[in-house]
């Protein structure tokens, strides 16, 4: 996985300015010091119980995770475990105790404006969810939930939620149409209205945040920010998984962002836009589980996109293609003999246009099977879009950020000294845009993973501005 310095490089890169990590990583911390990027930590599950029975014992976790980085790294809030009543249900008692005595420990030391404390839920503590207006806490947490709500009124502080329309549409046996799990647009005939209050619904994800304001309001709690911590969508999955694909996932973020950078809101509370964490930054090929598991991500570990996000007309936000730059390559140490078949099958039947690697020609030189076969293998990347597979040539190529142009051989998709983008052997006019990010994004860790790469990036809505 990539270290703490490649994660803010390619953090500073996309323009990322806020970011959740699942533990509280010295080294993490270090590398976001002076990026002005607002840092969310956490406290793992595992430290929960002590932190939650003791007063000292949180003091000194903030000692140790906050006071030793502020103000050079710029920490705006912690969460404190991870969806403790379904993950850790034992733990649930002292729950409250520890976000209260990790808050008295930042009002000691005048941080608790600056730093905010909340715990991240999962959406199934929301009973009946549909229709929202009839949804509720599971009432077995009541002893939990009433004085956390209160805590987080009285501190400021917001709701945080995690929603998976994903596993909504995988757990509905077929009543939830995948375009609504996605946001696509759906006729009003297909719209799901809330039967009480006439309110339509297009999309899974505001169902669930409008159900998780509906059941505060059962609790007489009416004026609590929500904070969606984790959302997304897997880009692979296994033969039970025939949803998690690439183009799903595409789907999925890219209405995502689009619908909170909109500032579209809910059906209840219209125009608040609900700031939301894109789970995750980096797929995790290590994790333990099923295959869709480990491909929640937007980046590889190599830090190139899994897939380039559908934002057109979005405005400025995350472009997870790090500079529209992206090229195809021969892979060090290939078997020849295949890459030379790999090069004679894109001449031919892959229809690339070779001429500029004949005897005489600007690609000619050098003249080897490595670096014909890169000219080719990119042309034919750079003529099918750049679109998912189409850099693997049976394993011998990959994809990299490094223009492979030399000399006078101006490859495909490569920008020119005169600032135009090659496309084949012609020139067009620039198509490069610089989006920037602010998707949020969660990411879960455990003894399998280097726990300081597991981020998230937000979604900045109007609410943090």
């Amino acid at each position: 996985m990539p270290s703490p310095t490649q994660v803010v490089a390619l953090l500073k890169a996309q323009n990322i300015r806020y970011v959740r990590l699942y533990d509280a990583d010295r080294a993490m911390l270090l590398a976001l010091a002076n990026t002005g990027i607002q840092v969310t930590v956490s406290v793992p599950n595992d430290q929960l119980l002590g932190i939650g029975q003791s007063n000292a014992t949180a003091a000194n976790w903030v000692a140790r995770n906050v006071l030793a980085h502020v103000p050079a790294t710029n920490i705006t809030a912690i969460a404190v475990g991870s969806e403790v009543l379904t993950a850790l249900p034992n733990a649930a008692p002292v729950l409250v105790s520890a976000l209260k005595f990790i808050h008295s420990a930042l009002v000691a030391s005048n941080l608790d404006r600056q730093i905010k404390v909340s715990t991240p839920h999962s959406s199934s503590i929301i009973l009946d969810s549909f229709p929202p207006s009839q949804a509720f806490f599971n009432r077995s947490w009541d002893p939990v939930m009433v004085p956390l709500l209160k805590f987080l009124q009285s501190t400021g502080s917001y709701l945080m939620l995690n929603v998976y329309p994903y596993y909504d549409y995988m757990q509905s046996n077929g009543v939830i149409p995948l375009d609504y799990a996605l946001f696509r647009p759906l006729p009003p005939n297909k719209e799901a209205v809330d039967a009480n209050t006439l309110l339509h619904y297009t999309n899974v994800f505001d169902a669930v945040v409008d159900a998780a304001y509906f059941a505060m309001s059962y609790l007489n709690i009416t004026n609590l920010p929500i904070v969606v911590t984790e959302s997304g969508w897997p880009s692979k999955g296994d033969s039970s998984e025939p949803d998690a694909t690439l183009e799903n996932a595409n789907t999925y973020n890219s209405n995502l962002i689009k619908h909170v950078l909109n500032n579209t809101g809910t059906p209840k509370h219209p125009r608040i836009a609900v700031s939301t964490y894109i789970y995750e930054l980096y797929n995790e090929d290590l994790r333990p589980g099923s295959v869709s598991e480990k491909n929640w991500g937007l980046f590889d570990a190599n830090g190139m996109p899994v897939y380039i996000l559908h934002l057109t007309g979005a405005g400025t936000v995350l472009a997870n293609d790090t500079t529209n730059q992206t090229f195809c390559v021969a892979k060090e140490g290939a078997d020849p003999k295949m890459l030379q078949a790999a090069l004679d099958w894109a001449c031919g039947p892959g229809k690339v246009d070779c001429s500029p690697l004949l005897q005489g020609h600007p690609c000619y030189e050098p003249d080897n099977v490595v670096s014909h076969s890169t000219f080719a293998f990119n042309a034919y990347f750079q003529k099918m879009a750049k679109s998912p597979g189409t850099c693997d040539f049976k394993g011998v190529a990959t994809i990299t950020t490094t223009d492979p142009s030399h000399g006078s051989c101006i490859f495909p998709g490569s920008i020119g000294k005169n600032g135009t983008i090659t496309n084949g052997t012609s020139l067009a006019p620039s198509s490069n845009s610089s989006t920037s990010g602010c998707p949020s994004q969660n990411f879960y860790g455990d003894g399998s993973f280097t726990t300081s790469v597991i981020i998230a990036v937000l979604l900045m809505s109007a609410v943090f501005l």
